[in-house]
């Protein structure tokens, strides 16, 4: 390596030093501009320790300038990947966007937790530099679809290096909720978990489902065909389902076809209130049709959730939480749960099938109401 840099760094602390101490503004900014221009000039071959030399210079440096100059600075070292790291992060903590901004966006220095802590304290302006990054985490994205306003979020669901967890996915179907511009960047993400989608299109606008179909015929076909027959059944047969409890329907059919379906979440519907939800995914793990669930599920007694669960395999706990729900719903007196406990631990799986099978029969003879 050329020691050129290094002497020309020394003769420049000197001088660093003298401009701190009596130095106006102007000069200041011209030594500023002469480390940098030395720095960028070489920053490929510098090791640690003068990048950490660089460091110490800028960072007496930046604290006695103008906002011009340590946005300038800010702009020239936002693209190198070696930049003066504790630099960078000043630069990014800015409470100005026109110093902030070139390193939110493009500098490689900073890190999620610089990004997060970033993210969760300052304006929206920063919020939108961040979302431009080239690459995003999901652990930062959570943060964006969290704080920020509606520009940020379209921006960041746009941003193709985004990454999205299920909980921000969540968030952001919720969100798009009513809004059909960000309903349909949401809808074009192509890790769009499948339930999230059909939840998604069956809130949807038509002018929402047709730019998704537009884009993505197969896809929309074969996620929203469930919506579409449960909430076609729900108009011509109002009084059998609400196109709500369709929706519901079918977002449990669509966890069940994706092997998500389990019984943590079969309590998780039970201790939310969330009947229809609750009776749909018990009907899918038992094998049974919904409608033979539901009539089990809302008779007097709780014996008819005790089958369900037993032919499902489902434990104690689940059982519990189903009859908390049923009971919260009726509005009802409490159940003598040791009871129920005692009679589900000695029923057996044989004999619940044996019951379910009657059920289904009687069902099949019941003769249809009259219109």
């Amino acid at each position: 390596m050329s020691s050129k840099p290094a002497i020309a760094s020394e003769n420049l602390l000197d001088e660093l030093q003298a401009v701190l101490a009596h130095g106006t503004v102007a000069r200041r900014v011209e030594t500023l501009r002469r480390v940098t221009d030395l720095f960028v000039n070489g920053a490929v071959d510098y090791s640690n320790e003068q990048i950490d030399l660089f460091d110490d210079v800028f960072q007496c440096l930046i604290a006695h300038i103008e906002v011009a100059a340590k946005a300038l600075l800010a702009n020239r070292l936002a693209p190198i990947n070696t930049a003066p790291p504790q630099t960078i992060r000043t630069l990014a903590f800015d409470d100005l966007i026109e110093v902030a901004g070139p390193v939110l966006s493009q500098s490689e220095r900073l890190d999620d937790e610089a990004l997060i802590e970033t993210a969760q304290s300052k304006s929206q302006a920063h919020l939108m530099a961040i979302s431009n990054r080239r690459v995003l985490s999901g652990a930062v994205t959570d943060v964006l679809v969290q704080r920020g306003n509606d520009d940020v979020v379209r921006n960041t669901v746009n941003n193709p290096g985004a990454e999205f967890t299920e909980h921000g996915f969540t968030r952001l179907v919720d969100r798009a909720d009513g809004n059909d511009g960000l309903a349909t960047c949401v809808g074009l993400r192509p890790n769009l978990p499948r339930h999230l989608y059909l939840k998604l299109i069956a809130k949807a606008s038509a002018t929402v489902r047709q730019r998704l179909e537009a884009a993505h015929p197969k896809q929309l076909e074969e996620v929203s065909g469930a919506v579409r027959e449960v909430t076609r059944r729900a108009r011509s047969c109002p009084s059998a389902i609400s196109e709500e409890t369709a929706i519901s329907h079918a977002l449990v059919k669509s966890l069940y076809e994706d092997g998500r379906l389990d019984e943590s979440l079969v309590v998780r519907f039970a201790e939310a209130g969330q009947f229809d939800e609750a009776n749909a995914a018990i009907a899918a793990l038992a094998n049974v049709p919904i409608t033979i669930a539901e009539n089990m599920m809302v008779e007097t007694h709780a014996e008819g959730v005790m089958i369900l669960c037993k032919v499902s395999g489902m434990s104690w706990p689940t059982v519990k939480a189903l009859i908390r729900m049923r009971e919260k719903l009726a509005s009802g007196e409490p159940t003598n749960l040791a009871s129920y406990k005692a009679t589900y631990e000695r029923l057996r799986p044989s004999t619940a099938q044996q019951v379910l099978r009657f059920h289904r029969m009687q069902q099949n003879v019941t003769p249809a109401p009259a219109a």
